[in-house]
């Protein structure tokens, strides 16, 4: 099988069918049955899943997993990754703000690399429309700490579409922890640790609405997880272990 494409879904009984037909629509076109679309439902309330398992049940390609649990797009992602059969796998947000056409351009463009990931800080890239100052402006701050903290020369770590070996899945897997926030800046430090070349890609994105995001609190969270998973690659992580022991609610995974 030449792709896995994994989408985390949360909530998303909105958002979620344009998305599928579309991809449905475009891979059946040029992979016919060499390809999958596996649905990682997790923790949804609402009829995410019941939409999964329709869009199944007309499409051989499509497939779908189930966590009751929100587990967040990390855990999603990994659900998704654990069961992929391709030789590409990659993930992709459900709200369609990457259209087949533009991830599809990141698969074909991968080369030797270990990973590839869209991102909208190209000259090259568009943003359809512009986002608003203000999320610009936490964007770049973000990243500013990323690059920081983490010494990874990525311009943007956060953008929801990145497609990567098999080698790749199967080295990183079974190492990386349910971060929530910090997951795509946790994958990419550990493709990095494990020597993986990784590739920036100028996409298209298309800012689609529905999303219950709220830029400052999720601002803030962001940096909080990022300051966590900072201290777990240093010699306090104790100070994490601890916290979580005594105060925490969500165990976590030692970094490898």
């Amino acid at each position: 099988m030449k792709l896995s494409i994994v989408i985390p879904a949360y909530n998303e009984e909105q958002r979620l069918p344009p998305t599928l037909q579309a991809y449905v629509d475009y891979y059946d076109a040029r992979l016919g049955a060499d390809y999958e679309i596996l649905v990682a439902v997790n923790g949804s309330k609402d009829g995410t899943e019941r939409i999964a398992r329709e869009f199944a049940a007309r499409y051989p390609a499509v497939k779908v997993l189930v966590e009751p649990r929100a587990i967040g797009k990390g855990g999603a992602v990994m659900m998704g990754f654990a069961a992929a059969r391709g030789e590409r796998i990659g993930f992709v947000d459900a709200d369609g703000a990457t259209q087949p056409p533009a991830f599809d351009d990141l698969a074909k463009h991968i080369g030797d690399a270990g990973a590839i990931i869209a991102s909208r800080w190209f000259k090259e890239s568009v943003v359809l429309p512009p986002q608003p100052l203000k999320r610009r402006i936490a964007s770049r701050i973000f990243n500013f700490f990323v690059r920081w903290f983490f010494k990874v020369n990525i311009h943007d770590t956060q953008c929801g579409a990145k497609v990567l070996t098999r080698e790749a899945v199967q080295t990183i897997l079974p190492r990386i922890g349910i971060t929530r926030w910090a997951f795509d800046v946790d994958l990419l430090f550990k493709l990095r640790r494990a020597h993986f070349r990784i590739i920036e890609h100028p996409t298209v994105w298309h800012d689609i609405g529905g999303s219950q995001l709220k830029v400052g609190r999720a601002s803030l969270e962001m940096f909080v997880a990022i300051c966590r998973l900072r201290l777990l690659y240093s010699p306090f992580k104790w100070v994490v272990y601890l916290y979580d022991w005594t105060l925490g609610r969500v165990t976590h995974r030692p970094p490898g």
